[in-house]
């Protein structure tokens, strides 16, 4: 009688366990997914990028409260300038944008700050500052409304949408 007692304890707490376990794996794989698509907190995927023009990224993403531009970042910048330097015709605007966090006033001057850093280093790159204009929307446009850090790292970015 004791010892049926013991095997059901120790089949509860092996139950228990199991759930516990796949409840845990289900959770890891929905966290590298995510990770697949974030490096640090800057958005590495695809999913939300759009084209400038054949095989020019039209933006590029940036770490919480950063204007640092990383290094792919760099790379799609000079993409762009190699494009607007071969359509000299072309204007453009940079818009900055933030996520969700923060208040409206620090979101619009954090989207300002970012779109000026990606101007600055297309006139290190030969653009003309007169060709580029920079537009602030803060965190209004958001290209994911979800209220999570992938969404937040695809919302904090500068895109580059031509004027003309």
């Amino acid at each position: 009688m004791i010892l049926s007692k013991i095997y059901k304890n120790i089949l509860l707490i092996l139950a228990a366990c199991l759930v516990l376990t796949a409840c845990a794996t289900k959770k890891e794989i929905a966290t590298d997914a995510i990770q697949g698509q974030m490096q640090s907190d800057v958005y590495t995927g695809t999913d939300s990028v759009e084209y400038l023009a054949d095989g020019v990224p039209d933006r590029v993403f940036f770490a919480t409260n950063e204007t640092i531009l990383t290094t792919a970042s760099r790379e799609t910048l000079r993409a762009q300038a190699a494009w607007l330097r071969k359509n000299s015709s072309i204007n453009v605007v940079l818009e900055g944008h933030a996520d969700e966090r923060g208040t409206r006033e620090y979101n619009l001057a954090l989207g300002e700050r970012r779109a000026n850093s990606a101007k600055d280093y297309l006139m290190t790159y030969g653009i003309s500052s007169d060709r580029i204009s920079v537009l602030s929307y803060g965190k209004e446009r958001p290209v994911d409304a979800g209220s999570n850090p992938l969404a937040w790292s695809k919302n904090r970015r500068s895109v580059t949408v031509k004027a003309n």
